[in-house]
C-alpha cells in the first residue's frame, strides 16, 4: 500500500508540472501573437495616416486574425470605415472591439462609436441603448451624455412623425372608405331612382289604360257622344259614295211624294163619303114641324 501511494503521488507531481509547462507555453504563444498583432496595428495606423487605406485595412485584418485580445485593431479599423461612411462595416468592427476589450475605457469608446453609427442610420432607439451602455463604462464622459440627450430628442421627434404619418394613413384610408360608401350610396340612389321612375311610368301607363276603359279622361268629342256617332258614320257608307238608284230610293219608314198625294186624295174621298152619309142621315131624320090648324 505504501509503495502504491508513493507512486500515485509521484504521478500527480509530474502531471501538475506538465500542465504548468503547457500553460506557460500557451501564455508565451498568446503574448507573442498579441505582440505581432500590436505591431501590425501600429503599421496599419501609420499607413492610414499616409492615406494608404487598402494596405492599412489589410494590416488591420491581419492583426485581428493574429490575436483575439487586441481590441485596438478592430476599433481603429471601424473608425477608418466610419470616416469613409461604410457604416455597416464600421458597426461590425466597433461591436467586435467592445466584445474583445477587457478594460472599461475601451468598452466605453466602442459603445460610444456604435451609438454614432446608429445615429447616422437614424436608428435612434438603438443609439440611446448604445450611449447608455457607454456611460455605464464611463459615467463622466460629457460627449456621450450629450449624444444620449440628442438621441432621445431625435427619437421623440421620430415617434411623433411616425404617429402623424400613421394618422394620415388612417385618414387616407378612412377617406377612401368614405368615398367608396359615397359612390355606393350614389349608385344605390340612382338604382332606386330608376326603379321609382319605372314604377311611376308603369303607374302612369296603368292610369292611362284605366282612363281609356272608364272614359273619364276621354277627349271632349267622346264625352258628347261624337265618338259613337263617328263609329256609326264609319259603319255607314258615305252618301257621296252611294249609287244613284240608292240615292233616289226613299229611306226606311218614309213615303214618296206620289204616295203621300194618293193617300191624301183617298182620305179626302173617304171624308167626302162620310160627309154625304151624314147629310143623308140628317135629311131623313129631320122633324117636320106640325102646324096647328086653328
Amino acid at each position: 500500500m505504501y509503495k502504491i501511494g508513493l507512486m500515485f503521488g509521484l504521478l500527480l507531481f509530474v502531471g501538475f508540472t506538465t500542465q504548468a509547462q503547457d500553460e506557460t507555453e500557451v501564455a508565451k504563444e498568446t503574448e507573442k501573437a498579441l505582440k505581432t498583432s500590436t505591431n501590425l496595428t501600429w503599421e496599419a495606423n501609420k499607413q492610414l495616416t499616409e492615406n494608404d487605406f487598402p494596405t492599412a485595412e489589410s494590416d488591420y485584418r491581419r492583426a485581428i486574425s493574429k490575436s483575439g485580445e487586441n481590441a485596438v485593431a478592430p476599433f481603429n479599423l471601424g473608425t477608418a470605415y466610419y470616416n469613409r461612411e461604410s457604416y455597416g462595416e464600421a458597426f461590425g468592427r466597433f461591436k467586435q472591439a467592445g466584445e474583445t476589450a477587457s478594460e472599461k475605457p475601451d468598452k466605453h469608446k466602442s459603445f460610444h462609436n456604435m451609438g454614432n453609427v446608429f445615429m447616422k442610420n437614424k436608428e435612434y432607439q438603438k443609439a440611446v441603448e448604445a450611449y447608455k451602455e457607454a456611460l455605464r463604462n464611463n459615467p463622466s464622459d460629457e460627449e456621450t451624455r450629450y449624444n444620449l440627450a440628442l438621441a432621445k430628442e431625435m427619437l421623440k421627434k421620430q415617434q411623433d412623425e411616425q404617429k402623424n404619418d400613421q394618422n394620415e394613413d388612417n385618414k387616407d384610408k378612412q377617406d377612401q372608405e368614405d368615398e367608396k360608401d359615397k359612390n355606393k350610396d350614389q349608385n344605390d340612389e340612382g338604382d332606386n331612382k330608376k326603379d321609382n321612375e319605372g314604377e311611376q311610368n308603369e303607374d302612369e301607363n296603368k292610369d292611362k289604360g284605366d282612363e281609356g276603359d272608364n272614359g273619364e279622361n276621354k277627349p271632349e268629342e267622346n264625352k258628347e257622344g261624337d265618338g259613337d256617332k263617328k263609329k256609326e258614320q264609319e259603319k255607314k257608307p258615305n252618301e257621296g259614295d252611294q249609287p244613284e238608284e240608292q240615292k233616289q230610293q226613299p229611306r226606311p219608314n218614309q213615303l214618296s211624294k206620289q204616295q203621300i198625294q194618293n193617300l191624301l186624295e183617298a182620305m179626302q174621298n173617304e171624308e167626302k163619303k162620310v160627309q154625304e152619309k151624314m147629310e143623308a142621315k140628317k135629311v131623313k131624320g129631320k122633324k117636320i114641324k106640325n102646324e096647328k090648324d086653328w
